[in-house]
């Protein structure tokens, strides 16, 4: 690491500013602390927002409650409204501009819940809230707060000290289908923005830069066409479309045992035909290729290409294949994460009530979790992987390989619930989601206002960006011009799971918060 790009911790806390006077630096000092008082007066709409965001319970391409309600929020509080960014119904954009409108900063964290994972928050035990229904199984609804609440902080001060620049917020909605920001990428929703600032949740305050764990993928359905006939008394007049697919199938299996380790791939049949007395015109099979490098899933791209141009030589059917979603490894920007870790010394942890406590414990307890309870203190500032392993894949990789990106974890969750998982729902929506975003958002407005009042930050964070992380990589799409957003995704579950759902909108004008309209009574300690 170049020591010149290098800004300590130390330095940044202490909130200087290159070439002002010391009455200059005290306004900054005196800025950022008014504005965590700004940011804990809007703790009741944190709670809003995660609350409601939670009820809505929506999947990749179809939050259109979510929409409606952030878009109106941030509209009536002077926001320009974007939406249908590159043909997606539910992409959206907000921004507002002072002044020059110098620096840019754009504010993201995911919105989406998860396919089958409804769940009653506040409870001990599995108890949806609609059988087979959504839900939000990771906690996506208390990040968008946590962006929301800290570009409002930050505005209000921004009008009230007459500070130059511009604050953009968007969402990552189908995160869990890795399937959006590319195409806010594509779109150019980020060609004017100097800086981005992403969140994700979790159950600790910390922040990392440089490569991360995380493995480059791509989402890809192969869909081949074939003939169809009767199963009985003409099969020879038909071709077989599933023929294909398990065709390939078999080929992919034999062929991964003579790929390297560090790939994962996996699949599921996406249509398997119509009933069995029918030989099947059109099947498809939907993948996920994984890999440390971008690079290295092209390659893996390839080989699936040619394993299905064999299966239809084999079965007289043609193929063709449409990339659905794609991820690039995550590498945070150094001076952004230093710059952010120095706001989370000065925020720290939650205070978190004796109930809190209680709830968390009683919830380690009954998933079979170490009963540690919440986090009191703050994670480490970490750097680089030497290699990045085998483990999962998030679609801001994309935005990091495009412009100067730090990500923040945000205590608004418990250690050992299961992500993915009606473990992970029982706490985004009670107390300590509502805090921890809290906290987040806090720790976003503050890291946003240093790179306001002292733009030299940006200009360090994209000398790292230039002579650093993108030194010897440059990043590149996996869609092609062929692709396109794939807005087809959850259509049949939206449409079974809505109109159930809806009866569980939470209503902030008539319940204080969404335990209270469950009736939920908080903390639930036993089953």
């Amino acid at each position: 690491m170049r020591a010149g790009l290098r800004v300590s911790v130390a330095l940044l806390a202490s909130v200087s500013m290159i070439g002002l006077g010391a009455a200059q630096e005290r306004d900054a000092a005196a800025i950022k602390q008014e504005l965590k008082t700004v940011v804990d007066d809007k703790a009741k709409l944190t709670q809003e927002i995660v609350d409601s965001i939670f009820s809505f319970a929506e999947v990749a391409h179809h939050e259109k409650e979510s929409l409606a309600y952030l878009t109106g929020l941030l509209e009536a509080e002077g926001f320009t409204i974007e939406t249908g960014i590159r043909g997606m119904p539910t992409a959206w954009v907000a921004t507002w501009s002072n002044g020059t409108g110098k620096p840019a900063i754009s504010f993201n964290s995911d919105v989406d819940g998860l396919p089958g994972l409804s769940q009653k928050p506040g409870v001990l035990d599995f108890e949806p809230l609609v059988e087979g229904g959504n839900g939000h199984g990771e906690g996506h609804n208390t990040g968008i707060a946590v962006s929301i609440i800290g570009a409002l902080a930050v505005k209000d001060m921004m009008e009230r000290e007459n500070i130059d620049g511009t604050l953009q917020i968007w969402p990552g909605i189908a995160e869990e289908a890795l399937a959006a920001k590319m195409w806010f990428v594509e779109a150019g929703v980020l060609d004017d923005m100097d800086v981005v600032l992403s969140n994700h949740v979790g159950n600790g305050l910390s922040t990392s830069w440089g490569l991360q764990n995380s493995m480059a993928m791509v989402s890809v359905e192969y869909s081949f066409e074939g003939v169809t006939a009767h199963g009985a008394t003409g099969p020879w007049l038909g071709r077989s479309a599933l023929d294909a697919v398990e065709l390939m199938n078999a080929g992919w299996n034999f062929r991964r045992e003579h790929l390297h380790p560090n790939q994962r791939s996996h699949y599921v049949i996406s249509n398997g035909g119509l009933q069995p007395n029918i030989v099947p015109g059109n099947a498809a099979v939907w993948y996920y290729f994984r890999n440390t490098d971008a690079n290295l899933v092209n390659e893996m791209l390839e080989i699936a290409d040619g394993i299905a141009e064999g299966a239809t030589m084999m079965t007289g059917t043609t193929f063709s294949r449409r990339i659905l979603g794609s991820a690039w490894p995550s590498h945070g920007n150094q001076i952004l994460a230093e710059t952010q870790y120095a706001n989370i010394v000065d925020v720290g942890m939650p205070k978190w009530s004796e109930d809190d406590q209680a709830y968390a414990k009683a919830v380690q307890e009954a998933v079979g979790a170490a009963v540690i309870g919440l986090r009191t203190e703050i994670g480490q500032l970490s750097g680089p992987v030497e290699q990045v392993g085998a483990g999962a894949s998030d679609d801001i990789g994309q935005v990091m390989w495009s412009l100067p990106t730090v990500r923040l974890s945000y205590p608004a969750n418990i250690a050992g619930t299961r992500t993915h998982s009606w473990e992970a729902a029982l706490a985004v929506a009670t107390p300590i989601a509502h805090k921890g975003a809290l906290a987040g958002a806090k720790v976003t407005a503050l890291t946003a206002m240093d790179l306001l009042l002292n733009p030299e930050l940006i200009d360090q964070a994209n000398a790292y960006f230039t002579d650093v992380q993108t030194k010897d990589i440059q990043y590149f799409p996996f869609e092609g011009p062929e692709d396109s957003p794939s807005i087809h995704l959850n259509k049949e579950n939206d449409a079974r799971n809505r109109p159930q759902q809806e009866a569980f909108y939470y209503d902030p004008s008539q319940h204080e918060t969404y335990l209270e309209q469950l009736g939920v009574t908080y903390p639930m300690l036993a089953k």
